[in-house]
């Protein structure tokens, strides 16, 4: 007999035949929690109203906290926070310049070559198709009937005496007009990513001004101080060690992805496993897309269903070995959460900013984590997130 059931048993032993079922009670403030629900639901809808300007400061934030090390190790050697800040910057640009510039061809090879690829699939398709039509036919004459009979019902009445029927046509597609749709939204990228940048350069150069301020803000006592600045530091270092993590496990997934697709034949990898290590950072639906997307590439290139499906799986292989295997050995458990947590994170994140949001995710939930694990009126979502 189980711990369990012996402490159940002597429970019911010692209640009475009457008595009411065991409840606890708990003191809620109704028009507290009314408040609560109303700016939560506030706070939801001004992310989702004013995302233009929410998701550059946090990308600002994320990114300074993430190339935070490498600054501070350049000042250990003597040479001044905003010139190691701006030098830091200066390399991440050109190498995403380079990045982009050297794998121009590839994505201009995989544009050119989509009518070949779709005409391949069709054929695949149609070489796997069963001989047995019939079925089908039959539904296509049925559709051709329907159509017939709609077409007949819906023809319009004829026109009065003395009446002109006019029928208005859409406008023709316009090339122009779509080039200066797509150029205006590529300033505005642009100019967003500037935006990023220099936020993350006045972070970096101002290094721990904010933290002395929230020493500062929290009151004259000593003890309150040394507590706050070790919340933060605590703070400080949990997030790093994540993001540092993250941007080490989607390098080495992007890595893997190009060398086994290069192996196997796969034309434009390196386009591709550079997708795959940004999809990594999405948990559960990253690596799903990325193996549907290269599962349709590989229909599209070997014209094979038994290609497509191998080149999948191999994709998912790689993920699942680092989502599994190398993720879990480099973080702390302090630093893990939870399924629930995380997917629920995911569907309201993707909800508020869309593939921002998704992308962001992850991190975001990480800060938060990171906060309520050490402040004590919130210790209580750090446990609901945590494992």
């Amino acid at each position: 007999m189980t711990p369990e059931r012996v402490v159940r048993m002597e429970a019911a032993r010692d209640q009475p035949p009457n008595a009411e079922p065991a409840s606890i009670r708990a003191a809620v403030d109704v028009r507290s929690a009314a408040l609560t629900v109303i700016a939560i639901l506030a706070i939801m809808m001004v992310l989702r109203i004013a995302a233009a300007m929410v998701i550059p400061i946090v990308l600002g934030v994320l990114i300074s906290y993430a190339l935070e090390p490498i600054v501070v190790w350049m000042e250990r050697h003597h040479l001044p926070r905003p010139i190691s800040a701006a030098i830091v910057l200066a390399v991440l640009v050109a190498g995403s310049c380079w990045l982009v510039y050297s794998l121009r061809f590839e994505g201009q090879a995989i544009v050119e070559k989509l009518p070949q690829a779709a005409r391949r699939v069709r054929h695949a398709l149609e070489n796997q198709r069963p001989t047995n039509t019939r079925a089908i036919q039959q539904v296509q004459n049925a559709a051709t009937e329907l159509e017939k009979a709609a077409t007949a019902a819906a023809t319009p009445p004829p026109t009065p005496p003395g009446v002109t029927r006019v029928q208005v046509e859409s406008a023709p597609f316009n090339v122009t007009d779509y080039l200066l749709w797509g150029s205006i939204g590529l300033v505005a990228a642009m100019g967003q990513i500037l935006l990023v940048l220099f936020l993350v350069f006045f972070l970096l150069a101002s290094g721990d001004l904010y933290k002395r301020k929230l020493v500062k803000i929290v009151g004259p006592s000593l003890s309150r101080k040394k507590i706050t600045l070790q919340i933060l530091a605590d703070i400080d270092r949990q997030i790093e060690t994540f993001l540092l993590v993250e941007v080490f496990t989607s390098l080495l997934v992007a890595i893997a992805t190009w060398l086994v697709f290069t192996w196997i034949g796969l034309e434009q990898a390196a386009v591709w496993g550079v997708l795959a290590g940004i999809f990594n950072s999405i948990p559960y639906f990253g690596p799903f897309v990325v193996a549907a997307g290269t599962a349709a590439v590989g229909l599209m290139q070997f014209g094979s269903i038994r290609m497509a499906l191998l080149v999948s799986v191999l994709s998912l292989v790689i993920t699942t070995v680092e989502g599994l295997l190398l993720t879990p050995w480099l973080t702390s458990r302090a630093m893990r959460m939870n399924a629930v947590a995380i997917f629920i994170g995911l569907l309201f994140w993707g909800w508020v900013w869309n593939i921002w949001g998704m992308l962001l995710a992850v991190p975001m939930l990480m800060v938060i984590k990171a906060i309520c694990d050490r402040v004590e009126d919130f210790q209580q979502i750090g446990e609901l997130l945590g494992e």
